[in-house]
């Protein structure tokens, strides 16, 4: 069973007098444990694509069916909430809290949710930490590492509450081309160990060459979804 469909997803923005149709009937099965490329030109439809698959906008007609459950009937908190518990979100800026040491970034998502003792955060905090191999800089803020290690902080951040989907928004486009390697590595090995679902936005062909599934956007509709 697919843990996400989206079915006949259209998107429709004003601007100014103008009606401008980002996305155009999309329809997209993902699988558990899929490391997905959402690809095309700019303009194609992929951040909206990406917004929508995050719950962080709603299609203007469609559905979006998270592991067998409508969300189109949600109100805007029961949205927030559900997007809290079960999507990751890694950001090509990284935005990690500059005051925060990479421990207390990796927690924050549990912090905000507070269903845990502050013991219980720590352990999981940890243990994702090491994950990505970051175990001897938990205590160290942003500035005082690469930002390689960086967006290795933002994916543990992401990871931290086994979320069903992990969205990254071109997440190596920050990165030099040794470090993107090496984060592109890293997803493929949790991807690969842990079945977590990974779906990705980008431009680099790098990250498309990893991809075990690449669906190609272009004028707001599918052009092309070749799995490998």
């Amino acid at each position: 069973m697919a843990i996400l469909e989206l079915k006949g997803i259209t998107k429709d923005f004003m601007k100014g007098e103008r009606t401008v149709k980002a996305l155009r009937g999309v329809d997209l099965s993902i699988e558990k444990g899929e490391f997905l490329a959402i690809v095309g030109p700019s303009g194609s439809g992929k951040t909206t694509l990406l917004n929508i698959v995050g719950c962080l906008d709603t299609p203007s007609a469609g559905s979006v069916v998270y592991d067998g459950r409508e969300l189109g009937g949600l109100k805007e908190k029961q949205l927030s909430e559900y997007r809290k518990k079960n999507i990751g979100f890694i950001f090509q800026s990284f935005n990690l809290i500059p005051v925060l040491t990479v421990q207390e970034n990796v927690e924050l998502p549990m912090v905000i949710e507070r269903t845990m003792k502050n013991e219980q955060m720590a352990g999981r905090a940890l243990e994702i930490i090491r994950a990505v191999g970051l175990e001897t800089m938990a205590d160290r803020l942003p500035r005082e590492i690469s930002g390689g290690q960086e967006q290795r902080v933002a994916i543990a951040r992401a990871l931290v509450k086994n979320p069903l989907v992990v969205l990254a928004d071109e997440p190596t486009a920050n990165l030099d081309s040794t470090t993107a390697e090496e984060v592109i590595a890293l997803m493929r090995k949790i991807n690969q160990e842990r079945q977590t679902t990974f779906v990705f936005s980008t431009h680099d062909p790098r990250m498309q060459k990893h991809a075990r599934r690449v669906v190609e956007l272009k004028d707001g509709q599918v052009a092309s979804d070749e799995r490998r």
